[in-house]
């Protein structure tokens, strides 16, 4: 198997488990990312796990060919790029994550998006050999 195919099949079930909980929880999940918004250790040690994640990824597969492959690519820069901030500045990641997350529609959104880009790389990791 190859390395996009196996990052697809981790992270394709990943963001629909996250998508999931999101909608079927919705209130939960509003308070738990509201905590998150805060300056703290939750804030820190989520901006070190998605730094770690994002260089693994970037590591193993940073193939920019124009194909659902790219998908990946973008994934881990932006999880790089995400956890970078997050531990440098995390009153940017407030401020944005505030502005995003501002009420109950935009979190039904973003919910959405993960869902369907999760199951987009779950069928490309596997369902379809390319």
């Amino acid at each position: 198997m190859d390395r996009s195919s196996f990052l697809a099949r981790l992270i394709g079930p990943t963001f629909v488990a996250i998508a999931l909980g999101m909608l079927i929880n919705l209130s939960i999940y509003e308070r738990m990312i509201a905590e998150a918004l805060r300056p703290g250790i939750l804030l820190y040690l989520s901006g070190l796990l998605s730094l770690l994640a994002g260089l693994a990824i970037i590591n193993l597969h940073n193939n920019w060919h124009m194909d659902w492959r790219v998908i990946i690519t973008m994934l881990g820069w932006l999880m790089t790029i995400g956890g970078i901030i997050r531990i440098v500045a995390p009153q940017i990641t407030i401020a944005i994550g505030s502005t995003v997350y501002s009420g109950r529609a935009p979190t039904i959104v973003v919910a959405l998006i993960v869902g369907a880009l999760g199951a987009f790389l779950s069928v490309k990791g596997y369902v379809q050999r390319t």
